[in-house]
């Protein structure tokens, strides 16, 4: 550890930590414009950066366009205001939440934002500067219930420091950005329904092929990256046959890779064990008093409150366990267009775009279990329960919940992702596989390991959001993340710039990048391999259908 800590102290990158710069003076402040396809903007400079927030992608998708594929942007007059957040996407936000959002939900919240080096906006009638910044892009997560752009953990100065551009878009959530009724099936037959989340994160993509030029970004030199329900969504679009071209590589953070948020259901094809989407839907119209499968009772829908749509859901309520019939779909739904099916079926069946990787967990990631008792958690092991057993839980402690938590982070995390890496290597492309074992000095004595999302302040070097306290550690693990997601931003592989090697993964070496607590990042053989391939052999349901 003091090795590690005095290198970085060598190189003077603990000296004047960028994070504790944030936020710049108003004397230091200048503003900025770009023109792009629907108008001109007006960003904000400060400390080398250039940020443009709030730019609208689609227009609102409110009244007639609420479960509609996202509609073009009314282009505007003059020079329009970028330099505050639009809204987040109507939620019900969640007290626990680790981004917790800085602006109100609402229903008209298709924006994204861009974080550019200064030096890549040429200044007014200048000659514009060259477009080769490597870009970006960051899909928050949320359960795809919760979240938005405009939590401060997501602030991209360090990135743009770095030149790199970085663009954070918002989605819709819950009901708005995973819905079907038989009604909205037949007022838009012929046209792509149901998964209008994914056709907003498309129709981002897609504004970034037009216009990221003008902020100085290459087009053609796209990364993609989500945590949690935005990291299922990226693995989701590297399935999606309407994302080919739209980026280059893929990043990876805590968004499984078999089936997240459990079976999707099929648009409108019941099964004894799961109901279709549209029945879903049709149930949440009869909970509103909605009945009928015509027009009328789309514009029943279509005039409920947004605050009807939500109706309660959130990253809280959504673990708990409802009366009635199923009213939430739980995210992307089988349309069989843009999304075929889960990630395990499209990784296994080789349909995936084949781009590299750098894919991971944390070490205390998320994980459920409703076993009540040691045996009845160990007896999906079947032949090789006191196998299991003897792995997890070595000291005979027969704490049903800590067990219970580690086994359903394997299954649900954990292995999805060696999986994935398994299967990107397997196509000939290169994967990158880590897992975040740093916890900060604040919460070091509170956690018995890194929990899900914490990662994310040392990934955008924006420490000083979500803690008040920090040691060196800290600051030099955040320096590590980021630089080698700065590297494969840049290049397609996360080594260099005097970081330690990121070995490849490879299904035979099982080897990856462990950033731990003691020793900064430390690339090993996977120490849970044995654990792992347990679960691969016991605990992983076949693809429903």
């Amino acid at each position: 550890m003091q090795r590690w800590l005095k290198g970085l102290l060598t190189l003077g990158l603990l000296t004047t930590p960028l994070w504790a710069c944030a936020q710049a003076s108003p004397a230091e402040e200048a503003v900025t414009r770009v023109d792009i396809d629907s108008g001109a903007l007006r960003g904000r400079h400060a400390l080398n950066v250039t940020a443009f927030k709030g730019i609208p992608y689609a227009a609102p998708p409110v009244a007639d366009n609420r479960w509609r594929a996202p509609q073009p942007v009314q282009p505007w007059q003059g020079v329009r205001d970028a330099t505050h957040f639009g809204a987040d996407c109507m939620q019900r936000p969640d007290p626990g939440d680790a981004a917790p959002l800085g602006v109100t939900p609402s229903e008209d919240c298709l924006y994204l934002n861009v974080w550019a080096p200064s030096d890549a906006i040429p200044e007014p009638e200048a000659e514009r500067a060259p477009t080769d910044r490597p870009v970006l892009v960051w899909i928050h997560g949320g359960g795809y219930v919760n979240g938005g752009t405009s939590a401060p953990v997501y602030d991209g100065s360090a990135f743009a420091r770095d030149d790199v551009i970085l663009v954070s878009l918002n989605y819709r959530l819950g009901r708005f950005g995973f819905f079907a009724h038989p009604a909205l099936s037949r007022e838009q037959q012929g046209k792509t329904l149901a998964n209008y989340a994914i056709m907003d994160q498309l129709a981002a993509l897609n504004w970034i092929q037009r216009n990221i030029g003008a902020f100085g970004g290459d087009a053609d030199n796209v990364t993609l990256m989500g945590e949690s329900a935005g990291g299922a969504s990226v693995l989701d679009l590297t399935g999606s046959p309407a994302a080919r071209g739209l980026f280059q590589r893929a990043v990876v953070m805590s968004g499984g890779g078999r089936a997240l948020m459990g079976p999707m259901p099929a648009l409108d094809r019941d099964t004894p064990e799961h109901p279709s989407a549209e029945t879903i839907g049709e149930n949440f119209a009869y909970r509103h008093g909605i009945e009928g499968k015509g027009q009328a009772a789309l514009a029943a829908l279509r005039d409920l409150p947004p605050e009807q749509i939500v109706d309660g859901l959130n990253m809280s309520t959504l673990m708990s366990s409802h009366a009635g019939p199923r009213t939430w779909a739980g995210g992307p739904i089988r349309d069989g267009e843009l999304i075929s099916g889960e990630p395990e079926g499209i990784y296994q069946t080789g349909l995936q775009h084949n781009v590299p990787m750098l894919i991971g967990t944390t070490d205390a990631d998320l994980g459920f279990s409703a076993a009540e008792s040691m045996d009845a958690l160990f007896a999906p092991f079947g032949e090789e329960a006191d196998r299991a057993r003897a792995l997890y839980d070595p000291e005979g402690s027969d704490d049903v919940q800590r067990v219970g938590r580690e086994i359903g982070m394997d299954r649900m995390m954990t292995e999805p992702a060696r999986f994935i890496a398994d299967h990107v290597a397997a196509s000939g492309q290169p994967a990158w596989r880590y897992r975040f074992s740093h916890v900060a000095r604040e919460v070091r004595h509170d956690w018995s390991g890194a929990i899900h999302a914490s990662e994310l302040p040392y990934l955008f070097r924006t420490l000083q959001s979500r803690y008040d306290t920090l040691d060196d550690s800290d600051r030099a693990m955040a320096w590590q993340l980021h630089r080698y997601v700065v590297n494969f931003a840049r290049h397609g592989n996360p080594n260099g710039g005097g970081a330690p090697t990121w070995p490849l993964h490879t299904p035979l070496s099982n080897l990856m990048m462990d950033f731990t607590q003691a020793q900064g990042p430390v690339a090993r053989q996977d120490p849970w391999q044995t654990r792992l391939d347990l679960v691969e052999r016991h605990l992983t349901p076949a693809l429903e259908r």
